[in-house]
């Protein structure tokens, strides 16, 4: 997985022994992970505390009770919550970040915070880039 890159090349992972850049990385398939929009709004919703899946369900607006499986399935084989099972009537499944899961969170926040933020400046380039494509016949 490592190139013949210097690590001045690329300060991320290499001495780990990762990188990126490469296509045999396993990194990436994790970047494929936390690019997904469902996997953001879940970990934010958890950075306020555990939660339990039905909770979750309703906080989300527009997912499906399977994707939400789903993702919760792979953001805790990343590393990246805990899933804990309570032996009740019915069972009570709670949902919390682990270190990891916080760490990761504190970053990726401010880019839900940033897309709220901008989405006049961006709603407003993309009507001018359909108005443009549209008049030069590319539509």
């Amino acid at each position: 997985m490592v190139t013949n890159r210097k690590p001045a090349d690329n300060p991320f992972g290499e001495e780990q022994g990762f990188d990126v850049y490469s296509d045999s990385c396993p990194a990436r398939l994790v970047l494929d992970h936390l690019g997904d929009k469902w996997a953001l709004l879940i970990l934010h919703r958890l950075a306020f505390g555990p939660r339990r899946f039905n909770a979750l369900r309703r906080d989300i607006s527009g997912i499906s009770q399977k994707v939400l499986s789903q993702v919760l399935k792979r953001l805790e084989r990343d590393g990246l919550l805990t899933r804990t099972v309570t032996p009740t009537v019915p069972v009570t499944v709670e949902y919390a970040l682990t270190q990891m899961g916080a760490q990761l969170t504190e970053r990726v926040c401010p880019l839900l915070r940033w897309a709220e933020d901008n989405m006049p400046a961006i709603l407003g380039a993309q009507d001018a880039y359909d108005v443009k494509q549209a008049a030069a016949g590319t539509g």
